[in-house]
């Protein structure tokens, strides 16, 4: 099996790497690895958990090693993401493993002061990594100046495109000069990515590492049948009645995860919401704590949750299907990385059928289901074949209470999408509701298929 020391990466770098604890490259990095230090256009695709980051960050900062340090304003490379939390994960992966080297770097976001970043740019800097709305304002100041940029990054570009970023990438694209290294990674790469590729790529190496649309063999899926105006009381019950001390929870609304968060509380289990309306410092300060296991839920929208990068975590619920198949694989691709096991577990009642029909579709398999005793629902899930075709619900106004009560229709709230930028569709406000007493956690299988 290569190793770390046959790549010939700058023997600095290879120090902080074994510092880190590495010595074997994962696929995807044992093959972009070489192929970016040849110089040219890269594309990767691979699961989410595979290491990407580390993909291009070393050969990276294998080439700017070298390098004349950047001048005033100027920037040598610019890696662009979707959110603050991948920026920041970009950032702590380029300090982790450029700490031996004399090369700078910065992180420039929004939802805080734009001052401090400015003047961290004045001096120059060798790496910067930002997100597109933020760094456009800055260029637009005249603050970051790209005439003599080597390297442009687009991580996860699959999702600036599904936030609406792709007017702002083709504007700071337009300001970059021609000569240039380009290189994409991301978890997959749809017909919209290929297309924008092919005026921003030259002829690239193209590398996957993984079937298109996998999950990992490392998570194990089970679905929770349960009534929607149950899901709160069950996914307590779950927690409490397995012990689960680390969970990442998804919901579709950033009202529903400040509800979820708000009725955990109050259950005594210690949670926070992460999405698009909180401020920087109240996501930082969320995600801080339930790395230290301050609290043990994290209840996370899509977007914000791209980025969330947390070694061995063990738990992915998702309390509300994604509307979008493919988001399905890039939530559970928060458990089971590097090799280590962990398990998704989805919540999904009769009316959610056609998101879960779609989902199986997408992953080529049947997930197991599995009853939760005390939290049967009223209306069983059915069973589908892959590929089924099911009718969308319609939209009820109201009736259809659960086992314990509650009832209540689905409020909808258009321009929902979260993130800096618009787009995207509503989803369900969860409002949990209805009493009675706890029934257990004891699951019984109702059949693997």
């Amino acid at each position: 099996m290569e190793k770390f020391d046959t790549l010939g990466l700058d023997p600095l770098i290879l120090k902080a790497v074994i510092d880190a604890g590495y010595d074997t490259p994962t696929p995807i990095q044992a093959q972009a690895i070489p192929a970016v230090m040849a110089g040219g256009d890269v594309m990767a695709a691979a699961q989410t958990g595979t290491g990407k980051t580390a993909g291009f960050t070393l050969p990276l900062l294998h080439r700017l090693a070298s390098g004349k340090p950047a001048r005033n304003r100027e920037a040598r490379a610019l890696v662009l993401t979707p959110t603050r939390e991948l920026a920041a994960q970009v950032a702590e992966s380029v300090a982790t493993y450029g700490k031996h080297l004399q090369l700078t770097s910065t992180v420039v976001f929004g939802g805080v002061g734009a001052n401090p970043q400015i003047n961290k740019i004045r001096r120059g800097v060798d790496i910067l990594i930002a997100t597109p709305g933020r760094l456009l304002d800055l260029y637009q100041q005249g603050a970051i100046d790209f005439k003599r940029l080597e390297v442009l990054i687009l991580d996860e570009a699959d999702r600036m495109l599904d936030m609406g970023f792709i007017h702002d990438i083709k504007k700071i694209i337009a300001a970059l000069p021609r000569k240039r290294q380009n290189l994409m990674f991301s978890a997959t790469f749809s017909k919209d990515i290929r297309q924008l590729a092919k005026g921003l790529i030259n002829d690239p190496t193209e590398i996957s590492v993984s079937p298109r649309n996998t999950t990992a063999e490392t998570v194990t899926q089970w679905i929770c049948p349960v009534n929607k105006t149950d899901k709160a009381y069950a996914l307590a019950d779950l927690i409490e009645g397995e012990n689960w001390r680390q969970v990442l929870v998804f919901s579709r609304t950033k009202h529903g995860a400040n509800k979820l968060a708000t009725f955990l509380e109050k259950k005594g289990i210690g949670a926070a919401p992460i999405h698009g309306n909180k401020s920087q410092n109240a996501r930082t300060r969320a995600l801080a704590d339930f790395k230290a296991g301050k609290i043990r839920v994290l209840v996370a929208t899509d977007i914000a949750a791209r980025g969330i990068d947390i070694d061995q975590l063990p738990q992915v619920v998702n309390f509300d299907l994604p509307e979008v198949p493919e988001d399905y694989i890039h939530r559970i691709g928060r458990t089971g990385r590097a090799g280590s096991s962990g398990q998704a577990i989805s919540l999904v009642a009769a009316e959610e059928l056609h998101l879960l029909v779609d989902i199986e579709k997408l992953i080529g398999r049947l997930i197991e289901r599995r009853v939760l005793a005390g939290h049967e629902p009223g209306i069983p899930l059915p069973e589908a074949a892959l590929g089924a075709r099911v009718p969308r619900p319609k939209v009820s106004r109201g009736g259809g209470g659960g086992r314990r009560g509650g009832g209540g229709g689905q409020n909808r709230r258009s321009g929902s999408r979260d993130g800096n930028r618009g787009g995207g569709s509503g989803g369900e406000n969860r409002r949990p509701s209805g009493g009675g007493s706890r029934r257990g956690t004891n699951t019984r299988r109702s059949g693997s298929r």
